[in-house]
């Protein structure tokens, strides 16, 4: 077994390599420091010679580093590895946390993602054996879904960590059936970014997918069914299923209440045994195809 070597905290690079711990615990991390403080370090950290400014790599141990530089300490316990190339030290470092923390699927998915971005790995079939050795066939398949979700949804999803295999695994479902747009426009057009109202948002047109496929409706017409309809620069109308039927968002600055007005004359005529249903001249609705003079489709 390697010796023990006690390095300089400031000769360790901790991002020599893309870490697949995204978010830290405080009270985790705080808990650590004092066990450290109290009885030491029990567990060295691994690192590897680095060719960088600083003369080691971080491999595994990053919040037993964080915590000895919160504690002002001038030297950590450290084994040194001797990895072949990078790729061989991001498998060393993922197989360790695989043991000792809680890695969620949105991390593991990110760290292949970043693996490909740094160019250690040519393709995503390259990256998924190197790094996730262990993995089975459906493990695999499961991760690469997964993959297809983070690269999609990255940048929008408020606590993307938070989301469980299952979900992660029905949006990669609704991503391959084409559902990608209407996820974004429900995202885009709701001023609520909490996790709870996103989830909700995205749930409801999953469900609907889901009830399609056990419960298939009657053909539609061309190009249908249209999940949502952008009438105007600034009004977006999407439709949602709901348990108890069906929604219309009506979203956007023209999104008023005259025009909701109009529209439920509109559906009264058409629907409600009125005649016609032609809204008058001078309605919302009237001055909004004039003043916008086309309507672009949605998806």
């Amino acid at each position: 077994m390697d010796p023990i070597q006690h390095i300089p905290l400031d000769q360790i690079d901790a991002a020599a390599l893309p870490r697949d711990r995204l978010d830290l615990d405080p009270i985790a991390l705080s808990d650590l420091t004092l066990s450290i403080a109290a009885h030491g370090l029990r567990m060295p950290i691994e690192v590897f010679p680095a060719t960088g400014p600083l003369p080691y790599g971080l491999i595994s141990g990053y919040r037993r580093l964080i915590a000895h530089r919160e504690l002002n300490q001038p030297t950590i316990p450290a084994f040194i590895r001797q990895p072949a190339d990078i790729p061989a030290a991001l498998a060393a470092m993922i197989e360790e946390n695989e043991i000792r923390a809680e890695i969620t699927p949105w991390e593991r998915a990110s760290i292949l993602l970043t693996a490909l971005e740094h160019g250690h790995f040519a393709t995503l079939d390259d990256a998924l054996p190197a790094l996730y050795p262990t993995y089975d066939r459906f493990r695999r398949a499961r991760l690469r879904a997964v993959v297809e979700v983070v690269q999609h949804f990255g940048p929008t999803l408020t606590e993307p960590l938070s989301l469980s295999q299952q979900k992660l695994t029905r949006l990669a479902a609704g991503l391959r059936a084409g559902l990608g747009p209407v996820m974004d426009v429900a995202l885009a057009e709701s001023s609520d970014r909490s996790p709870a109202t996103q989830w909700s948002l995205l749930s409801a047109i999953l469900d609907e997918m889901e009830e399609e496929a056990r419960h298939p409706p009657p053909p539609y017409r061309k190009d249908r069914p249209r999940h949502y309809l952008r009438t105007a620069m600034s009004l977006t109308i999407r439709r949602e299923r709901h348990k108890d039927g069906w929604l219309l968002r009506f979203t956007g600055r023209d999104a008023s209440g005259p025009l909701m007005e109009d529209v439920m004359d509109y559906v009264e005529a058409w629907l409600g045994g009125g005649e016609g249903g032609e809204l008058p001249d001078g309605s919302a609705v009237w001055h909004l195809k004039n003043r916008c003079g086309s309507r672009r489709p949605g998806g």
